[in-house]
Order: C-alpha cells, then sequence, then structure tokens
C-alpha cells in the first residue's frame, strides 16, 4: 500500500519553532530572515554588550546596515528596498534578538523618520531626503513625545508660528531616539491650522539636542531631549499632505507593527540562551534541564514564543494585503511585549546569578524590554484602545 501522508515519520521541529512557522514563510522572507541574523550573529553580537556597558550607540555598523537594504526597506521607490512587511518584520525580529537599540534605529529611521516623508511629503522632499535616508547617509528622528505630553500627544506644548515665509518653532520633545546624530527631525507642533509636521534640519539657529543620560535600559541606544527656541524652519519644510494627529499616530502604527515582531527577537534570544545553559548546567549531579520546575519553565518560554511568532505573522499578512486594522497592531505588541519582558524574567531564573551578566544577553534584552514595554504606547494605552474596540465604550475620557 501507498504511503499516506499521515503515515509519514514526521521529524520534531526545532525548540524555538514548535510550530514549524519556517514552513509558513516564502523564500525571499526565509532569505531576509537569514541574511539578517547572519550580521547580528557576526557583527552585531560581539560587541553589543561593551556598546551596552558604555552606553554607546554602535555607529560603524550604520553603513553596513544600510547596505543591507534594511533602512525604509518596506518603502517604494527613492532608492528604499520596496520588500514586504512581512519580510520587514523579520528583519525587526533579527536586529532585536541583537538588541532592542539596534531594532530601534531602523525603526525610527524607516517607520518614524522615513515614511512621513514618504507618505505625507512634497515630491521635492521626497527626492532630497529619502534616497539619502535609505543610504544611511543622512540620519533621521520623530519629535512627538514632550516632558509633559506623552501617552496624550494631542495635549503637546510645542509651538509652531507662521511669519512670513517661514514657521517658528518653540517647545521641547523628549525620549527621542536618535535625537543628538540625527540630521533631520521630523518635528510635530501645533499650529493655527491643526497640528503639522515639519523637517528640521540639524544646525537650524535655535534647534538643539541633548542627550539624556544615567539609563538603565536601551543604553545602546541614543535617546536626546530636541529643544526649539525661535527656532526658524522654512514653510518649504512642512509635510504638505497631512494634518492633525492621524499623521503622527499613523507613523507610530509603523513602529509598533515593527516592535510586535521584535519582542519575538529578544524573547526567542533569551529562551536560546536558558535552553542551552540549562542543559549544560549541572547541579546534584545532573543537568538542571532535567529537573521538572526548570522544564516547566522552559515550556511555557516555547509556547509564548510560539504565540507570539504566529500573531506577528499573522499581522503582517494582513498588511501585506491591506487588511490591517490599529487595533490589531495594539493586540500583537501588548502581546508580544508583554509575554517577552516574561521570558526574559524566566531565563534570568534559569541561569540564576549568571543572568545578570553581561556574559549572557537576558539582563541586557530584560533592562531594554522595560523601555519597549512603555514606549510606542504604553502596555495600559494598549489595553484601553483594545477594549474600546471590543466594547465600543471610549475610557480614555
Amino acid at each position: 500500500m501507498a504511503e499516506t501522508i499521515a503515515s509519514r515519520p514526521v521529524q520534531m521541529p526545532p525548540a524555538t519553532d514548535l510550530y514549524n512557522i519556517d514552513h509558513l514563510l516564502s523564500e525571499e522572507e526565509r532569505m531576509v530572515r537569514d541574511t539578517v541574523r547572519k550580521f547580528v550573529q557576526e557583527r552585531v553580537l560581539p560587541i553589543i554588550g561593551d556598546h551596552f556597558e558604555a552606553g554607546t550607540f554602535p555607529r560603524e555598523l550604520i553603513p553596513e546596515i544600510a547596505e543591507l537594504g534594511l533602512l525604509g526597506m518596506h518603502l517604494e521607490g527613492y532608492g528604499c528596498a520596496g520588500l514586504s512587511a512581512v519580510c520587514y518584520g523579520l528583519a525587526c525580529q533579527e536586529l532585536e534578538a541583537g538588541d532592542s537599540g539596534l531594532r530601534s534605529f531602523v525603526s525610527v529611521q524607516g517607520s518614524l523618520a522615513m515614511f512621513p516623508i514618504w507618505k505625507f511629503g512634497s515630491e521635492e522632499q521626497k527626492q532630497r531626503w529619502l534616497p539619502k535616508m535609505a543610504r544611511g547617509e543622512i540620519i533621521g528622528c520623530f519629535g512627538l513625545t514632550e516632558p509633559d505630553s506623552g501617552s496624550d500627544p494631542g495635549s503637546m506644548q510645542t509651538r509652531a508660528r507662521r511669519d512670513g515665509d517661514s514657521y517658528i518653532l518653540n517647545g521641547t520633545k523628549m525620549w527621542i531616539t536618535n535625537g543628538s546624530i540625527a540630521d533631520l527631525a521630523v518635528v510635530w507642533a501645533k499650529t493655527e491650522d491643526g497640528i503639522r509636521g515639519f523637517l528640521v534640519e540639524r544646525g537650524t539657529p535655535g534647534f538643539s539636542a541633548s542627550n539624556i543620560h544615567q539609563k538603565l535600559s536601551l543604553r545602546a541606544s541614543v535617546t536626546s531631549e530636541l529643544h526649539f527656541a525661535d527656532c526658524r524652519v522654512p514653510a518649504e519644510n512642512m509635510l504638505p499632505n497631512i494634518k492633525g494627529l492621524r499623521g503622527p499616530l499613523s507613523c507610530l502604527d509603523e513602529a509598533r507593527y515593527g516592535i510586535a515582531w521584535g519582542a519575538n527577537g529578544a524573547a526567542r534570544a533569551c529562551f536560546e540562551t536558558a535552553l542551552e545553559y540549562a542543559k549544560t548546567r549541572v547541579q546534584f549531579g545532573k543537568p538542571i534541564a532535567s529537573f521538572q520546575l526548570v522544564q516547566q519553565k522552559l515550556a511555557i518560554m516555547a509556547t509564548e514564543l510560539v504565540k507570539g511568532q504566529l500573531l506577528a505573522l499573522q499581522l503582517g499578512r494582513l498588511k501585506d494585503e491591506g487588511l490591517l486594522h490599529p487595533v490589531q497592531i495594539s493586540v500583537a505588541k501588548r502581546n508580544n511585549v508583554r509575554e517577552a519582558l516574561k521570558t526574559a524574567r524566566e531565563a534570568r531564573a534559569v541561569l540564576g546569578a549568571n543572568g545578570i551578566t553581561l556574559e549572557y544577553p537576558i539582563s541586557r534584552h530584560s533592562n531594554n524590554l522595560e523601555s519597549v514595554f512603555t514606549y510606542e504606547g504604553t502596555d495600559d494605552v494598549h489595553t484601553l484602545v483594545i477594549g474600546q474596540a471590543i466594547t465600543g465604550i471610549n475610557a480614555f475620557a
């Protein structure tokens, strides 16, 4: 009798892909994932612990990141790779397996700085900025959050006043990734015509940036304040095709999408570390992986990783088909960051005291994920977004 599909022996899938999600990816998607993974393993992991400890961003990697086509990779034209949303997500996943700071750099450049120019800019603005940003020759940042305006961006105090053929900006933006190394800031400010976006170049009189120090999270990332004191910006530097909060919020959706994938990378790195450690660490005469409580921890981590990967993949498929709703991004961002943070804590417990050192990546990822848990919409805010979607009742006000 001919062999049936049901009777064929099925090989045990790898611990980090218990649901054979690799089988659901196209050849191109696997190629992108594997290329970025190789880059992270060879170029990022050997140096990222030292950068985290020193509180420095590995700027020497920017040309290589650009050469891989990762900057604005999900945008079409203007020197951008034009790859799918799933490819972009997989790249974010692999970058964050290296460090959240690295994924943040790529996310801010592509989703928060390049995307608003690509989506809302004039043709002249696109031609001027996007090709150089895709090549990593110009670094961008995104100025929305303020010292007293985080989850409520509509209460921003930054103002832009029209003065002839210019706008005069005054205000402060805070927690800005890439801020002090950026050549171009996409800044959102209130005008008489509502909230508008402005492209502010480094060196513009009245514009300065200062780094935020003493961080215990995202240490291998540049985090800054942006200051505007009677900063005169040409009116032609205003993004012409968007007005209101819909502009910056749509950019944040792009970034949150990448976070939903990226958190899985951090979780996987922690799980892989804990699994390998458990199989080689001997206590009471046998590997600790043989103990029931350790196996329970590993089983929970593996299960949550599968769930997060499936959430992210379906999110990407919906985005590529033009069917994505923002609430679906909130579901994935909230769940995947939450579970990645839990995974990091469980993995640290498996390693015991060794888990707190930079010899292993777990505490570095755990500290980073404390920021990821909060930025691009706090866990509480995404909870209320989901709550409003399923009840029809707005609990924000």
